[in-house]
């Protein structure tokens, strides 16, 4: 009998040499909406990093390779439904690699169903179409609020504090 592998088949988003960072970035904002989160950590080089220098309470500041991204993004279509990306201003820098985008992403969020909104300035960094550094200036309380989660931020910061 033959054994056949039944599990849905992706692309893998290898060497995209066309692409600049600000169309690599646009892509992944298309992959949020849609959430499809497999394809967004797949934009990521295999050794790429992702920072988030305001994180705070449980949330990581730093993910070192694609399949931590891809971990992490795993259950983000649970937390938030991203349906617009209304303001999109992307900043060109003097590296040609790398531009600075600041964006407004608007939906529900699935735990409470209230409104979500949130404002956010990214860094990106690119080779060959692939994000090698990603930087997102975010705001934890606002995320947090938006979520649902504040009053266990907060007692998560206390914690922190008393230590």
């Amino acid at each position: 009998m033959e054994h056949r592998d039944h599990r849905e088949h992706r692309t893998l988003e290898t060497h995209v040499p066309s692409r600049t960072p600000e169309e690599t970035f646009r892509r992944l904002l298309d992959l949020l909406r849609a959430k499809d989160m497999d394809a967004l950590a797949d934009l990521w080089a295999e050794d790429g990093t992702a920072d988030f220098p305001f994180a705070a309470g449980d949330s990581p500041r730093r993910l070192q390779g694609r399949e931590a991204v891809r971990e992490y993004l795993a259950g983000y279509p649970d937390l938030v439904d991203v349906r617009e990306i209304p303001a999109v201003t992307v900043l060109r820098t003097d590296d040609p690699d790398t531009v600075v985008v600041e964006f407004t992403a608007t939906g529900r969020t699935v735990a409470t169903g209230e409104p979500y909104r949130l404002d956010y300035i990214t860094v990106v960094t690119t080779h060959e179409g692939l994000i090698t550094h990603y930087r997102d200036y975010w705001s934890p309380l606002a995320a947090a609020s938006a979520a649902g989660t504040l009053p266990a931020l907060l007692g998560a910061l206390r914690t922190e504090d008393a230590r």
